[in-house]
C-alpha cells in the first residue's frame, strides 16, 4: 500500500480498494480518522464506515496479548493456589452474565491456538461452552494435530453434541478428527460392554486414551444442568449421584469435591474416556463460566484434571475463596 502523503481522490480508489486503503492507513500507517478523511477526500463518518466494513469482511484481526490476562494478580494467585501452569482471567465487564460468558468464550478461543503444537493429540469434551469456543476459533493450521471426541454423542436439541464439538474444533485447525461413533449412554451395561469389544469402537477408545492435551468444561449437578437436560442422566439418577457427594460432571462422569470419581448407576453404561485417563495430562484446559459451576470447577482443579484455566475475575475470586 502507498505510504506517501500525496492526496488521492476516491475517484482514483474505489470499491473494495478504498476499504483496504482506509484500513491500511489507520492500522499500519497510524493515521487518525480525520487525517484519513482529508487524505481520501471523504467525510470522517465515511472513514468510520469503511473501517467497520473492513472488520465485517474479516480484513482486520485485533487481539490483546495473552500477557494481559495471565500475568496479573488474579491469574498468578489462582495458579499458586491450585498448582496450575497458567490461568487466563478475563475482566467481568458490565454486560451481565451473557456478556461475561461471551468474554470467557472469546478468551479461550484466542488463547487455545497458542497452547497447541504440531503432533498434539487434543481430546475435546462436549457441551455448549466447548461448542461456543469452537465457533469462535479463527482458522489456523497446526501441523499433524489430531482432535479426539472424548465422550459418545447424544441426540440433544441444542446442537452441541459431542461429535459436533470435536469436528468443529478439528475443522478450525485443519486437523485430523477421531470421533467416537457411539451414544454417550446406553440402555444397559451389557450392551455397552459389547460395543466396547467391537474392533472399531475399541480402537477409537484406545486412541482417545492417548490424548496428551484436553479441552473441557465442567458441568454442575443442578437440576437444569446439561447432563440432565441432554438426557444423559434422569433426575432420579442425578439425585443418586448427589447423595453420594457429586458436585460436578466431567465428560459425563461425576466427581466429588476433591475431584475423585463418584460411582453410580450410569458408570457401566457410559461410553467415553475414564476419569483417571483425564488426570495429569501434558495439558488440561478448563473453560469455566458462571458462579453456579465454581464448585465443579474447583473439584476439577483439585482432582488434577486441569493445568490451564480460562474464566473471569468474579469466578476466579470465588474459586480462591472456595479453595
Amino acid at each position: 500500500m502507498p505510504q506517501n502523503s500525496t492526496r488521492r481522490s476516491t475517484k482514483q480508489i474505489s470499491g473494495e480498494d478504498i476499504v483496504v486503503e482506509t484500513a491500511w492507513l489507520y492500522y499500519q500507517d497510524g493515521l487518525n480518522q480525520s487525517d484519513i478523511a482529508s487524505r481520501l477526500q471523504v467525510s470522517r463518518a465515511t472513514v468510520v464506515n469503511y473501517l467497520q466494513e473492513a472488520r465485517e469482511r474479516g480484513y482486520i484481526h485485533t487481539k490483546l496479548s495473552p500477557e494481559a490476562f495471565n500475568t496479573h494478580r488474579a491469574a498468578v494467585a489462582l495458579c499458586e493456589r491450585y498448582g496450575l501452569k497458567a490461568a487466563y482471567i478475563m475482566p467481568d465487564g458490565t454486560g451481565g452474565m451473557d456478556g461475561q460468558a461471551s468474554r470467557i468464550i472469546r478468551g479461550a478461543a484466542d488463547w487455545l491456538p497458542s497452547l497447541l503444537e504440531p503432533g498434539d493429540r487434543l481430546g475435546v469434551a462436549w457441551g455448549k461452552t466447548i461448542y461456543d469456543v469452537a465457533e469462535q476459533l479463527e482458522q489456523t493450521v497446526i501441523a499433524d494435530l489430531t482432535v479426539m471426541q472424548l465422550v459418545g454423542s447424544m441426540a440433544t436439541p441444542y446442537g452441541f453434541s459431542a461429535d459436533v464439538c470435536s469436528s468443529n474444533v478439528a475443522r478450525k485447525f485443519s486437523a485430523k478428527c477421531i470421533n467416537l461413533h457411539v451414544p454417550a449412554i446406553l440402555s444397559s451395561a451389557q450392551i455397552a460392554a459389547t460395543l466396547r469389544a467391537e474392533t472399531l469402537i475399541a480402537n477409537q477408545l484406545d486412541a482417545i486414551s492417548h490424548c496428551n492435551k484436553t479441552l473441557f468444561a465442567v458441568g454442575s449437578c443442578l437440576p437444569d444442568s446439561h447432563v440432565a437436560s441432554s438426557g444423559v442422566a434422569t433426575q432420579k439418577e442425578l439425585q443418586d449421584y448427589i447423595a453420594k457427594g457429586a458436585v460436578g460432571v466431567l465428560c459425563g462422569r461425576f466427581i466429588d469435591a476433591n475431584g475423585d470419581p463418584v460411582s453410580g448407576p450410569l458408570d457401566d453404561r457410559m461410553m467415553g474416556i475414564e476419569l483417571d485417563m483425564l488426570r495429569h495430562r501434558d495439558m488440561g484446559i478448563l473453560v469455566s463460566i458462571g458462579a453456579d459451576r465454581v464448585p465443579a470447577a474447583v473439584a476439577a482443579l483439585k482432582g488434577g484434571y486441569a493445568t490451564h484455566v480460562v474464566t473471569n475475575q468474579s469466578c476466579a475470586a470465588a474459586m480462591m475463596e472456595l479453595g
